[in-house]
């Protein structure tokens, strides 16, 4: 019965105490944090250029929105407008993930350095 409790204090104990983290954990962390805004306006930025494009398509081939030539022309221009808008989402995320990764360059290679010299 001691045991168990010396075993569940060290477990509390061991809650409690500060966590050190390690250099891969801090080099995962790094490597999100420099991917994920990119990531996150690609997908953001796909989704409201395929909303436009399918609005667009709508207008044109419904009876949604203005009626007659007006609403073919307006849907024409939008759904350019979206697919265009689609087309040049992957150059802008790669775009934004270059400088992401050149700001953060220095440091990660700094720390991957550490960790292979390490191993």
């Amino acid at each position: 019965m001691e045991n168990l409790d010396k075993v569940y204090a060290e477990r509390i104990a061991e809650e409690y105490a500060p966590k050190t983290e390690s250099k891969v954990v801090r080099l995962k962390k790094l490597d999100t944090k420099v991917k994920r805004p990119a990531f996150i306006f690609a997908y953001t930025f796909g989704i409201i250029s395929a909303l436009i494009a399918g609005t667009g398509m709508s207008f044109v081939m419904t009876d949604f929105g203005p009626s007659g030539d007006l609403g073919l022309i307006i849907g024409i221009i939008l759904g350019v407008l979206g697919f265009v808008l689609c087309g040049i989402n992957y150059p802008l995320y790669k775009k934004i993930l270059k400088i992401r990764k050149s700001a953060y360059a220095f440091e990660i290679t700094e720390l991957a350095k550490e960790i292979a010299g390490n191993k």
